[in-house]
């Protein structure tokens, strides 16, 4: 079932002089239940006007999307009680607790305190309930933020950039609770500019750019579509490379760092194996090797992006 699935969506912010900023350009990407989606992008891609178009906080000026299936007024309304968000910057009142706060989350919900001490013991917060919010570090802040987006049992979890500031520990953290929603079968939708968070976090990915889609799929498909086969061994390396060039099925064999990398088609690393020894060489490394999400998104988009504006990729 498709929780989210957006058509053609767009949002052109008008200027008083000009065109104006086109933000979201023809955005299509579908969000099927159960996956823990990564909304992947540099700062200023469109991430956040995507979240909010979908909230009913922005309006489109072209396109269209469904929640659950549906696409009217009515049914968008119903799908967003369905839904729990935090946008990048959790707003709590600062001289309440992290419960009353929280509290605060329930009523509006029409839920009870046994939300709000369920949500707390997920986030790791419960011996810090009464922690003023002010006195929060920014890992607390971001705990508290996505237990608030737990009250209420959503089916569907909204995500704007949850790890953004943390250190690694703090991380570390909020991506063990996010795989915690995940195994409790939610639906999560992850806006984030950092690879490496996506890529630890996510089965599958958007990538987009200026706007605009430029890949869509499962964090499997996107690393897997790059594996190669590294070989190495003693002796000169044209050679090498020259006999693994003749195993039926390889291609684009190179050197790189001392070693061979070659993509393979059909077999595997033991026919290769076999191969080489039947040739008289015998191999001192050889294993497989599947490139890391940042990677997959230097060769989906050439290097022209970058990496402007994206996290550090560990």
């Amino acid at each position: 079932m498709s929780i989210i699935e957006t058509e053609g969506l767009s949002k052109r912010y008008t200027a008083l002089r000009g065109e104006g900023t086109l933000a979201v350009d023809r955005l299509s990407v579908q969000v099927e239940a159960g996956q823990a989606y990564g909304f992947l992008g540099p700062n200023g891609s469109g991430k956040t006007t995507t979240i909010g178009m979908l909230l009913g906080i922005i309006t489109p000026t072209g396109g269209s999307f469904r929640l659950f299936g549906g696409s009217s007024p009515a049914e968008l309304h119903a799908a967003r009680q369905r839904i729990g968000a935090t946008l990048e910057y959790p707003n709590f009142y600062p001289y309440l607790s992290c419960r009353d706060n929280l509290r605060l989350v329930a009523r509006v919900k029409g839920r009870d305190e046994s939300d709000v001490q369920e949500a707390l013991d997920v986030v790791g917060l419960a011996t810090r309930q009464k922690t003023k919010f002010r006195a929060c570090s920014l890992g607390m802040k971001q705990r508290l933020a996505l237990a608030a987006t737990m009250i209420g049992d959503p089916e569907l979890i909204i995500l704007d950039e949850p790890a953004n500031g943390l250190d690694p520990a703090g991380q570390r953290e909020i991506r063990g609770i996010i795989r915690e929603l995940g195994r409790r079968g939610k639906t999560i939708f992850l806006s984030s500019h950092m690879l490496h968070e996506v890529e630890r976090t996510c089965t599958h990915v958007a990538i987009i750019e200026g706007g605009r889609l430029v890949h869509e799929g499962s964090v499997e498909e996107f690393t897997a579509a790059g594996t190669v086969a590294a070989v190495g061994a003693e002796g000169d390396l044209e050679t090498l490379r020259l006999a693994v060039a003749d195993f039926e099925g390889a291609s684009n064999a190179r050197i790189d760092d001392g070693r061979i990398l070659v993509q393979l088609s059909g077999r595997g690393l033991s026919d290769l194996n076999r191969f080489l020894s039947e040739r008289g060489i015998f191999v001192s490394h050889l294993s497989l090797e599947r490139p890391s999400l940042e990677d997959a998104f230097m060769e989906l988009t050439d290097g022209s992006g970058g990496t402007a504006g994206f996290g550090e990729v560990q």
